[in-house]
């Protein structure tokens, strides 16, 4: 068989599985096996394909068409224009991280240098090295998976952010100690409520980490957690941003507006789509 029939076969396998980006997702896993770049599938496509790299390029699609998600698979997820390793441990980054963190840095751009981040429920440590690499701040990294953090010392290391980025395990702020306070916090939290997570995709639902999206019964608990502690651990000034669901948005700011004897400029920003997806806060300036 050639090589682009080879796909086209791939692709209809996963439109008949139900997936809407069946043909990207065929050259993508075939890209992925044969290390070839899509001008070369292309270039190379009336050519017959190896049956070795048949037989394994069909285990592969047969995985995808039973929704184990495609970064799961090629094992990389592109964040912030770099290559970031995934792994089921992990949530695969998405876009609304890249808002929360255009956010936050636009933040600390206008109100002076950080010295210090604190990136809470790292995962795989994208939110974490972006700090670092466009901050050159130092970056406390917590999460309370181990499992995590693996993945997320391999992209600290991967990214160049070795010597600035400390990644802790732990529950939120439980193992920051008598840490000084941090200049920022941002943070991705797990805020799915716990009778939504079976209706998401079959992909979120059945293959990332509940740990990391399972929320509570409303799923507010973690932001609750943030809302109730973050001023601790803010120096006067100090910015906390924090990825949000998008019917989240007003029971959120009642959260933080009942600690307003701490914080100032409280806000919901909606994201490119219009659905509210980030909060902002700042710990009150001293006197």
């Amino acid at each position: 068989m050639r090589i682009d029939e080879l796909i086209r076969q791939a692709a209809r396998r996963l439109a008949e599985a139900g997936i809407a980006t069946a043909d990207l997702d065929a050259r993508l896993l075939f890209q992925h096996l044969t290390s070839l770049s899509a001008s070369e599938v292309v270039l190379r496509g009336t050519d017959p394909a190896d049956e070795q790299v048949m037989a394994a390029y069909r285990r592969l699609v047969d995985e995808r068409a039973g929704r184990v998600p495609l970064h799961y698979l090629t094992g990389t997820r592109e964040f912030w224009s770099m290559d970031f390793l995934v792994s089921p441990a992990v949530l695969i980054p998405r876009p609304e991280t890249e808002f929360l963190l255009e956010l936050a840095l636009a933040a600390c751009r206008t109100d002076g240098p950080v010295r210090r981040g604190l990136d809470l429920c790292t995962g795989s440590g994208v939110i974490a090295v972006v700090l670092a690499r466009e901050l050159g701040c130092a970056v406390t990294a917590v999460d309370i998976s181990p499992a995590a953090l693996a993945v997320a010392r391999e992209n600290v290391s991967r990214h160049g952010v070795t010597d600035r980025v400390d990644l802790v395990c732990g529950d939120l702020f439980a193992p920051l100690g008598s840490h000084r306070p941090f200049d920022l916090i941002v943070s991705n939290p797990p805020y799915v409520a716990d009778d939504q997570l079976d209706g998401l995709e079959p992909e979120v639902s059945r293959a990332e980490p509940r740990l990391a999206l399972a929320g509570g019964p409303d799923g507010l608990e973690v932001i609750g957690r943030l809302a109730a502690a973050a001023a601790y651990h803010l120096r006067p000034g100090g910015w906390l941003f924090s990825e949000i669901g998008a019917d989240q948005g007003m029971a959120v700011l009642q959260l933080f507006q009942a600690h307003a004897a701490q914080y100032d400029r409280i806000r919901v920003i909606d994201d490119w789509a219009g659905r509210p997806r980030v909060l902002q806060a700042r710990r009150r300036p001293a006197p």
